[in-house]
């Protein structure tokens, strides 16, 4: 009698420990579908396109309010991302359960229904939309839901069709600091482009990097991006490189010459710019995976200390 109630605790607290651990893990892959690396990187960028326009003439900083519309950019490009990221999920699960890098998200690994996944994008993506819409301005709103749609109805089924896809998914890439930029100031302005030039080139010799280091998982799932068309040889994707580190060297330097930025940032953006130009030559001379790798952490570097400068140095 003594054995079974002692024993009764113990299966209690095991049945408790696995609906723990079967909250958390299902938390954990909802966690995955939303992209959290990509989310915190668009909340970054879209807060400085915010700086930005909140510092031009038609800005916010003196309307008592920014703050405000500060957090409206923050969470409602933030769910939008979040939604996009997941319905991007949706829809490339056959080919994520192909890449090693990719087959344990929830989807491929099937730990979580299709319909369930394809819910949370949804209300997501029409919640950041909303957010916007609200909370900014209609601008804002459609600039949001050119984005989403962009991502998920154009960029994701080019994957498999054309190795533009890289190209053109630098398009909504992008437009994060172009949404922020839209709240604070009512409308998209030069500053605005410039920041869109400067992330929509830095996306093209960073994604390429990453498919010359997972080009075997790319070919297995049918994605015919450059890296893998090219082979060992990377002509094409080399030239693509230069070319665009070259593009974002005079992209950087711009917001001074153009009379945006201080000096400070266009020392920064020049140092950077050349330092990002110089490691593309050298993988056209030297296409291992080593220079691949040195390419793609210093992008890592580049976006946020060159971006961070810009605004610090606002003129």
């Amino acid at each position: 009698m003594s054995q079974v109630t002692s024993q009764e605790p113990t299966a209690a607290m095991m049945s408790e420990r696995s609906l723990r651990a079967m909250v958390a893990g299902r938390l954990s892959d909802h966690l995955t579908l939303v992209k959290p690396g990509i989310t915190v990187m668009v909340l970054i960028t879209a807060a400085i396109g915010f700086a930005f326009g909140a510092g031009s003439s038609l800005g916010g900083w003196t309307s008592g309010a920014w703050w405000w519309l500060l957090a409206v950019t923050v969470v409602g490009a933030g769910l939008s991302c979040m939604g996009a990221g997941t319905l991007n999920q949706v829809l490339e699960r056959d080919t994520d359960q192909s890449m090693t890098r990719t087959k344990d998200r929830p989807l491929p690994a099937g730990r979580m229904p299709m319909g369930e996944a394809l819910a949370q994008g949804l209300a997501l993506a029409v919640a950041g939309v909303m957010v916007l819409w609200l909370g900014g301005n209609l601008l804002s709103a459609l600039l949001s839901a050119f984005t989403i749609v962009c991502y998920v109805m154009v960029y994701t089924p080019l994957k498999r069709l054309s190795w533009t896809s890289t190209q053109v998914g630098a398009v909504p890439g992008a437009m994060p600091p172009v949404i922020g930029y839209a709240v604070a100031a009512g409308y998209v302005g030069p500053e605005a482009l410039l920041l869109f030039a400067i992330m929509a080139l830095w996306q093209i010799p960073h994604f390429l990097a990453i498919g010359i280091l997972c080009r075997d998982d790319y070919a297995a799932a049918g994605m015919p991006i450059l890296p893998v068309l090219d082979g060992e040889t990377g002509r094409r994707t080399h030239r693509w490189n230069v070319a665009t580190a070259v593009a974002l060297l005079v992209a950087g330097v711009s917001p001074t010459l153009l009379g945006y930025t201080g000096w400070l940032a266009f020392g920064v953006a020049l140092v950077c710019g050349v330092w990002f130009v110089l490691l593309a030559i050298r993988l056209v001379y030297d296409p291992s995976r080593a220079r691949a790798r040195a390419l793609f952490l210093a992008s890592l570097v580049y976006l946020p200390l060159v971006l961070g400068v810009l605004v610090l140095d606002r003129v």
